[in-house]
């Protein structure tokens, strides 16, 4: 979920290789395009279209640290509906939320042990009703083994309600979502002691 390039853009500086996936061309086209830039250095910057549910051709465990940030729901349509397998595309949260939970097995399944997987999600509103997406999220990557490290709120200062969603949330009486969620996991290793 590489989206615009701004993770491999800051990779590519840092001298830090990097895997971007993601299952929209018009992101994959973006970010090799943002990459297009000359630095001293010998990081390799490999940019595939794939699906993060899904990533065989990354063997288990040879990941060094994992970024994402995926869509949360259909809140931002990153593909206008023309890619089926495009999370953003999911109106439904507990829909949205078991095919998150398969890509938390995955991020599972390459990470090295011991290392970690950060992931920044939000939480949105359905029926003018809180949901509470960012931990729904994060029980899933629990669940798929990783420990919780750090719990990041990330307070959005640029947010600006439009004066639709000004006059809503009078209306219905709610207060706009104004923080994110990182979650920062880690890959512990369990040591199995025989009895």
């Amino acid at each position: 979920m590489i989206g615009g390039g701004t993770t491999a853009i800051e990779a590519k500086i840092l001298n830090r290789h990097i895997t971007c996936i993601d299952v929209n061309e018009v992101a994959i086209e973006r970010t090799k395009k943002a990459l297009g830039f000359e630095v001293d250095n010998t990081s390799k910057q490999r940019v595939v279209k794939g699906d993060a549910r899904d990533m065989k051709f990354i063997k288990d465990e040879t990941i060094d640290f994992v970024l994402t940030h995926p869509p949360y729901a259909d809140i931002i349509k990153y593909s206008e509906g023309k890619i089926k397998e495009d999370l953003s595309g999911i109106h439904d949260i507990d829909e949205f939320v078991r095919e998150i939970e398969k890509v938390a097995k995955e991020l599972f399944r390459v990470l090295k042990p011991g290392k970690f997987c950060a992931i920044l999600m939000g939480d949105t509103r359905r029926n003018k009703m809180y949901q509470p997406l960012a931990f729904k999220v994060m029980d899933k990557f629990l669940k798929a083994g990783f420990t919780l490290k750090e719990d990041i709120i990330k307070r959005q200062f640029n947010c600006k309600a439009t004066g639709f969603w000004v006059n809503r949330s009078k209306e219905s009486n709610f207060l706009l979502i104004m923080h994110e969620h990182l979650f920062v996991f880690q890959k512990v290793n369990i040591i199995k002691i025989k009895s």
